[in-house]
């Protein structure tokens, strides 16, 4: 069964809890504590880590770029991203909602001198190619110089259409703009588009895929790109007291949930399927039925006084977040089918006092 065994934490009537606040919560399940455990490991910052060494190429391979680097989190492989492509006074073009943007307090900005000109995005989350024609600067000294696109995928659980995102990308060459994919979720968003993560990413030239969220790993995003921009990533790295010593440990969770975990990354879809048409089935509440969802599942409480809801849901051991009305419950891969039924008479029993 594709279910984390690691013992959780219990709620008030004993059950183990139900974590629906993010995909990041998952634990190592056996396997791949026992992976880390027998990892062989050097020293990640003088480049002999040789289980680091076999992740960056394994990763690389898989999205079909020459050379990977091993970070700590997805906002730090942005950052070294964003810093190997551009210099101060560049720009970078990015969906308005775009993690970058939205998410990562503008750290390219305050610590690279880099300006961010956020784009509006179209319903489906994609970017127009004319918003990437109109945004592109004159060579004008009152003006940043425009330099790089970058793109998301998935975006609040839902993939981009490869072809929008294809569109927009080619749209920013032909301004000799180069191409960033933030691919935190880009196992999701392959498994969602029935792809693979090489042609997900064949768009752009540096792609970042963290391994801490589906997949299921303590810790760690991969960085692939072109050699030499993975060379000036890894010096930015330092710089930002990113380097690591016997990361190999992590590096081995990594492959291991490679392996093991990409595949069946789709499970957590079905389930996610699941619980968005049990809830949609409930008075008092709203529920996203948007095309290309993957593993969240996004509903607005119509109900009076969401935070009860929200109590009550606690006391029956399922924990979500709330922002005003809204609930993004993220399926992983330490929720059976038995827990995403539990949510579903929960939200039921809520709703109902």
């Amino acid at each position: 069964m594709y279910v984390g065994t690691a013992k959780a934490a219990l709620g008030h009537n004993g059950n183990s809890l139900v974590d629906l606040r993010s995909d990041t919560v998952t634990r190592p399940s056996p396997g791949m504590l026992a992976a880390m455990a027998a990892a062989e490991v050097g020293d990640d910052v003088f480049g002999d880590d040789p289980t680091v060494i076999a992740l960056e190429e394994k990763t690389a391979d898989l999205f079909g770029k020459e050379a990977a680097l091993f970070l700590s989190t997805g906002t730090q492989s942005n950052l070294c991203a964003m810093l190997a492509h551009c210099g101060r006074g560049e720009e970078v073009l990015v969906g308005r909602p775009y993690h970058v943007f939205s998410a990562e307090a503008h750290g390219a900005s305050v610590l690279g001198g880099i300006a961010l000109d956020p784009l509006d995005v179209n319903p489906d989350n994609s970017i127009d190619p004319q918003s990437v024609r109109s945004a592109v600067k004159p060579d004008d000294p009152h003006l940043p110089i425009t330099k790089l696109l970058c793109l998301e995928n998935t975006v609040t659980g839902k993939a981009v259409p490869l072809d929008k995102q294809e569109a927009a990308a080619q749209a920013a060459r032909d301004f000799g703009l180069a191409v960033h994919l933030d691919a935190a979720r880009g196992f999701n968003a392959a498994a969602a588009l029935d792809i693979d993560v090489k042609t997900l990413a064949r768009c752009a030239d540096s792609v970042s895929a963290c391994l801490s969220k589906g997949l299921g790993t303590p810790a760690g995003t991969v960085l692939c790109g072109p050699k030499d921009l993975v060379r000036r990533a890894r010096r930015y790295r330092k710089m930002l007291g990113g380097g690591m010593r016997q990361v190999g440990i992590l590096a081995a969770a990594g492959i291991y949930a490679l392996d093991n975990h990409a595949p069946r990354i789709a499970e957590d879809h079905a389930r996610a399927a699941t619980l968005r048409q049990g809830l949609a089935n409930l008075p008092g509440l709203s529920v996203d039925q948007a095309p290309n969802q993957t593993n969240m599942v996004l509903v607005t409480i119509t109900a009076p006084n969401p935070e009860a809801v929200q109590a009550s849901l606690r006391g029956a051991g399922i924990v979500t977040g709330l922002s005003g009305s809204f609930m993004r419950l993220v399926v992983h891969r330490d929720i059976d089918d038995a827990g995403i039924a539990r949510v579903i008479d929960a939200f039921a029993g809520a709703l109902a006092a």
